[in-house]
């Protein structure tokens, strides 16, 4: 299986999440767009609901391993379950997104910044930190956990607080709060990392980055 970590920011690094309702209609597009079969105009819809199973004929195009969604970007962890799976995937899901968006914010104009990266992940270090890297992005608005990305963390049990309240990740789940099940596989990582729980709570302690710079996470 090969693992990519799958990211992509606002143009001009805008904000692209601007309020819970933002959040929750990505979320649930990480869903609906999930699928070989061509999604629907759901962005005309009127209300935005959260993430809840309502087909079990789906044709799946990808496995997400993990998540997170910044002000300005996000970053998916993802292996193909059919070939072309990521970057059909990555095109419904920006193209879905972006129309939400400009309609509901009245707005006009390109939306994300560039070609969405897509990095194979290929060296035990990276497959031993990306999964870390990306649940620990909203470290960065902690007072005390601002040094995570170059391993200086100085108020770990403050950091992990911040992590278990923040809703919009994989994080919630990996720890064992049902937050967006339907869009997860953990059994992946739970499986490679020995339980994620476990090597979370380790990994905050000891901040083992192992010199790994994060220009290569990223």
């Amino acid at each position: 299986m090969e693992l990519y970590h799958v990211l992509n920011r606002g143009v001009d690094k805008r904000t692209i999440f601007n309020n819970t309702a933002d959040h929750a209609r990505f979320v649930h597009d990480l869903y609906e767009f999930n699928d070989k079969k061509p999604a629907p105009d759901a962005y005309r819809r009127g209300t935005w609901d959260f993430v809840s199973p309502t087909s079990d004929d789906r044709k799946k195009l990808v496995d997400l391993h993990g998540w997170c969604l910044m002000g300005n970007h996000y970053h998916l962890l993802v292996s193909e379950r059919r070939e072309g799976g990521i970057t059909t995937f990555i095109r419904k899901l920006n193209i879905g997104y972006a129309k939400y968006y400009n309609d509901i914010h009245k707005r006009t104009g390109t939306l994300f910044q560039g070609r969405t990266k897509k990095i194979l992940i290929e060296r035990d270090a990276h497959f031993l930190h990306i999964l870390h890297y990306i649940h620990l992005n909203p470290l960065d608005f902690v007072t005390g956990a601002r040094g995570w990305r170059t391993g200086r963390l100085t108020n770990s049990e403050g950091a992990l607080e911040h992590l278990k309240n923040y809703r919009w990740s994989s994080f919630q789940d990996y720890w064992g709060k049902k937050n967006f099940p339907s869009i997860l596989r953990k059994d992946f990582f739970e499986d490679a990392y020995g339980g994620v729980k476990k090597k979370t709570e380790s990994f905050l302690k000891d901040m083992e980055w192992d010199a790994l710079e994060t220009s290569l996470l990223e």
